[in-house]
């Protein structure tokens, strides 16, 4: 494998590339009419344009990605996350054209890309499953019939998608059937499948996945858990590793289903089981995601394996490069996912120019992005700018540091993030480890990052006073200094 093609952009897209570059590999990148001047586009060794701003015209067409690689030699594809990296119809177009994806099989994909078909591949495995149906709802009479044996609460759920999208709490039976229609409706809109199934609502739950790599030799491992509790619209935004209340045991346990969900199809690259767990420490699988995920820097920070790195080699046909008993835990990880985003208006995404944009540094930090001082934030892809990463030798160092790295973070001209990772990594609940996916719901209000920016602009504007009255006082000191000095009466005889 002498070149790929990464079908991707901004801070994933060069993630790929720096990893294939000290693999001695080139790369391509493709990019649309809004990401012409992009860092990713100017770091590949080639470049191909793929089409107009919006990304069904461009990121989304498989043809064009198919179309770049036989343009410029490229062997494989790496598909990043989000866009075509879980599609199953372009994983095949793929491998029809004569290319490697770097990423699971087609076949793979399909069925955990249903969350119905993959509860039922789990179920092989005994793996633990939330109360509920095992299939597609057919009869809204029967269900109810089932939500009231499984008992409320109960969460009905779109087979297809995610996001939060096609998904209803409901609290009675009398409420059911509207709420159902509602989650048929949003189902079908979102994903084109208004298929749902109904599950046992988990009233206080923890978001707990699990990294696997699986090569086609049929080694599969797992490197540990990734806490992914703190969510906005049931979307993440600060992820960690290890989890703060796993046990040895359950870690354990948790890792071989997680292993034995990847067995259950064959799975070949880098995917992700992701569990519910309940506040008695139970924990029941939810989904698995066949792609490189978004917080995967935690996990490459306290096993030392490069995760891309390891995709590209199984992709190669190699084994992966350790074994199980090879891998060890060493210390903790943060992650905040700095989004062009304002938390004090719900989260609504901005865009506009970095005016200024400078990163943290200093030991035990990484930030993972793909823009510049200068850049526009595009309105047409997702509001992320930056993966802020930071690594201590336990919890208490990882926090410190990710609020270290916060205030140095710079970024004027938007609303960011920010702020509120500070506010998560200074509350209690979050510091104690005792904090749930309602973490947001319970605990912020807008009012707590308004006051903060008051109080900050106070500190500054007393800093500042107090700078400008002590240049005042040295100047005084200096004049009365100068005047009388035998250097200034010498110059003055010349």
């Amino acid at each position: 494998m002498q070149k790929i093609l990464i079908a991707n952009r901004g801070e994933i897209a060069l993630r790929v590339m720096r990893s294939a570059r000290e693999m001695g590999i080139k790369t391509v990148a493709v990019y649309s009419a809004a990401d012409r001047n992009a860092l990713h586009v100017r770091y590949a060794d080639e470049a191909v344009f793929i089409g107009e701003a919006p990304s069904n015209q461009s990121y989304l067409v498989g043809e064009k990605i198919i179309d770049a690689c036989h343009q410029t030699g490229a062997e494989a594809i790496h598909p990043g996350y989000g866009f075509l990296s879980e599609n199953p119809a372009f994983a095949r177009m793929v491998r029809e054209a004569g290319l490697i994806l770097i990423g699971p099989s087609p076949e793979a994909m399909e069925v955990m890309g249903n969350k119905l078909s993959a509860k039922a591949a789990a179920l092989k495995y005994n793996i633990p499953m939330v109360p509920g149906t095992e299939e597609a709802i057919a009869d809204v009479a029967d269900a109810k019939l089932r939500a009231i044996e499984v008992g409320f609460p109960i969460l009905i759920k779109a087979a297809a998608g995610g996001g939060g999208k096609g998904m209803r709490i409901v609290e009675g039976a009398d409420d059911f059937e509207e709420q159902m229609q509602l989650a048929v409706s949003e189902a079908t809109s979102a994903f084109g499948d208004g298929s749902v199934f109904i599950e046992r609502y988990v009233s206080s739950p923890r978001h707990i996945e699990i990294q696997i790599l699986g090569d086609t030799h049929g080694n599969i491992v797992h490197l540990f858990e990734r806490e992914c509790s703190v969510q906005r619209r049931h979307q993440k935004v600060v992820e960690e590793a290890p989890s703060s209340v796993l046990t040895p045991e359950i870690r354990e346990r948790m890792g071989q289903c997680a292993v034995d969900v990847a067995r259950s199809v064959n799975y070949t690259g880098a995917g992700t089981v992701e569990f519910i767990l309940d506040e008695n420490l139970d924990f029941f699988f939810l989904e698995m995601n066949t792609r490189l995920q978004v917080e995967h820097p935690v996990t490459e920070l306290i096993t030392n394996v490069d995760l891309v790195k390891e995709q590209i080699r199984i992709a190669r046909g190699e084994g992966i490069s350790f074994k199980q008993e090879d891998l060890q835990m060493k210390g903790h990880s943060i992650e905040l996912r700095v989004y062009a985003e304002d938390p004090a208006n719900n989260f609504l995404p901005d865009i506009g120019t970095l005016q200024t944009y400078i990163t943290p540094k200093g030991p035990g930090v990484r930030v993972d992005d793909g823009f510049e001082q200068g850049m526009e934030i595009p309105i047409y892809y997702d509001p992320m700018i930056a993966k802020l990463t930071v690594y201590g030798k336990d919890r208490e160092e990882a926090i410190e540091r990710m609020i270290r790295a916060i205030d140095e973070y710079q970024i004027t001209g938007i609303t960011t993030t920010l702020g509120f990772g500070k506010f998560v990594m200074q509350h209690d609940a979050f510091r104690s480890g005792k904090f749930d996916t309602h973490f947001v719901a319970k605990y912020f209000k807008p009012e707590v990052l308004q006051n903060a920016d008051e109080q900050d602009a106070m500190i500054a504007a007393l800093l500042m006073a107090k700078l400008l009255d002590d240049k005042k006082s040295v100047r005084r000191e200096k004049v009365a200094v100068d005047v009388n000095s035998n250097w200034v009466m010498k110059r003055r005889q010349y």
